[in-house]
């Protein structure tokens, strides 16, 4: 069967608009998790006062805030999304500011009529079908002078939070996540990264990889917490097992997360974030 892009992009968004508050509470608002990252992306892409800056795949707003507090007064920032609900939440959550602006929008469709000093995309590539249109649009919407910095999570090896649980559902149900979606470490080696954005022709490249650790606590906490927030698409999917295999499922995953747990039972995890800078 055929995959069907439009289908694909409309359940992101019921499924972002679901679980946006639970992910800003979890994570976002507190620099937890994968956003342990977010302070070295806006370092690498040199934001500074009087800059105009395009945070893409804003989200809640993590990026965009912290580049709204460096730019000043004087500077511009427009934080973009394709979820409503979370464009809700980060103007709730930044406030009101003259040189802060959050919009709605596709990335794969939208334009600008000024052009930006930096534009920045954390964890956003990965989920767009045609990743190398909206890296064309990202570059048509730069001065001639401007940066861009992009974070994607790395293999899907080096995340094992993720693919702890995810290699072993896919195992049960090999279509918990609809067949032909784009996989979420498409980019996460660096010349897989590299080799996107420089067909979308931006220079002088550059990618550093970013390590750092994360305990989700015990085994325990870390399979309640993924069934807790979870959208309602794959919780449903998940209920569908019968209880000896939900078991079994269950045993899976903890197999999985051997290696990253302590003597104490804690688990602790390397993740790996590539984070890419390059000029128009």
């Amino acid at each position: 069967m055929k995959f069907d892009y439009t289908e694909y992009k409309q359940r992101n968004i019921k499924i972002w608009n679901e679980i946006a508050p639970r992910y800003h509470k979890r994570w976002a608002s507190i620099n937890e998790g994968p956003f342990q990252s977010t302070s070295k992306l806006v370092q690498l892409v040199n934001v500074s006062k009087d800059k105009s800056v395009l945070d893409l795949a804003c989200g809640t707003g993590v990026v965009t805030k912290q580049i709204s507090d460096k730019v000043g007064n004087s500077g511009y920032v427009v934080g973009a999304d394709v979820s409503v609900v979370a464009i809700k939440i980060a103007k709730k959550w930044s406030g009101v500011k003259s040189n802060l602006d959050f919009v709605n929008i596709d990335a794969e469709k939208f334009s600008f009529s000024h052009k930006f000093d930096i534009v920045t995309c954390q964890y956003g590539l990965f989920f767009f079908p045609n990743a190398l249109k909206v890296l064309k649009n990202i570059r048509n919407s730069l001065k001639k002078t401007g940066i861009v910095g992009i974070s994607v999570h790395g293999h899907k090896d080096k995340v094992p939070f993720f693919s702890s649980i995810l290699d072993a559902i896919t195992d049960f149900i090999p279509d918990y996540v609809p067949l032909g979606s784009p996989d979420m470490d498409r980019f996460g080696t660096k010349n897989a990264l590299y080799k996107e954005v420089k067909n979308a022709g931006f220079s002088k490249i550059s990618i550093e990889d970013f390590t750092f650790s994360y305990s989700p606590g015990k085994f325990d906490d870390y399979w309640k917490n993924y069934l807790q927030y979870i959208a309602k698409p794959l919780k449903d999917k998940l209920n569908s097992l019968d209880i000896f295999k939900r078991k079994e499922l269950k045993q899976a995953v903890k197999k999985n997360t051997i290696s990253y747990t302590k003597k104490n039972g804690t688990i602790i995890f390397p993740w790996q974030v590539l984070i890419l800078t390059a000029k128009y």
